[in-house]
């Protein structure tokens, strides 16, 4: 083993989970965009060698036991596809997601909670059909009247999503950190400009 190398890793042992690796479903698509599938270096390098991933492009750091030494895989596709679910997990982070993490009164972004639309003290119930992502101040302003109590409106009716719908709505949402191996990934089926 390199002694640099060591002296690296001993130092700075974080260091090394600065890479994680994109995860490609069989068919070249990310398993899911928000949050993004992604796996840490040691779970990607586990995987190449349980034959399991292939290696689509690498970092330019590499992992050194006394036998053997690999770049870390930036990319890896699986061989075997996963089917997609198809039921969308009715979760506080898809609401906001189908939301686009906006209140759907008044369009602010910030002190996201989510409201009922027809309150639960009035009968509503706690589903997709009836709740939706809203601000602080909106969600206090309304209470437990209805919209027309208030003078509020939606700015979309809410819904149960699609999972297709709602894995490319996460598109919008890339995370702090993109890779530039990843790009290609991420949005290869995106239209092309004229």
């Amino acid at each position: 083993m390199d002694g640099d190398f060591r002296h690296e890793f001993v130092r700075e042992p974080a260091g090394l989970r600065q890479f994680p690796a994109l995860v490609l479903n069989a068919d070249y698509r990310p398993l899911s965009y928000y949050p993004l599938s992604l796996w840490t270096w040691q779970e990607a390098i586990k995987a190449v060698w349980a034959d399991r991933v292939d290696i689509v492009a690498q970092y330019d750091h590499w992992v050194r036991s006394p036998s053997t030494e690999i770049r870390i895989p930036s990319v890896i596709v699986l061989r075997d596809y996963v089917k997609p679910q198809k039921r969308v997990a009715f979760t506080r982070f898809n609401l906001f997601l189908r939301d686009e993490f906006c209140c759907q009164y008044c369009g602010a972004r910030d002190n996201l909670t989510f409201d009922h639309v027809v309150p639960r003290a009035r009968g509503g119930r706690t589903s997709w059909e009836n709740v939706v992502a809203a601000c602080s101040p909106c969600n206090l302003r309304k209470g437990s009247r209805s919209l027309r109590q208030v003078g509020m409106s939606l700015r979309r009716p809410p819904r149960a999503p699609g999972a297709e719908e709602l894995r490319n709505m996460g598109r919008k949402f890339p995370p702090n950190h993109l890779h530039e191996s990843w790009i290609d990934f991420l949005y290869w089926d995106a239209e092309l400009e004229a």
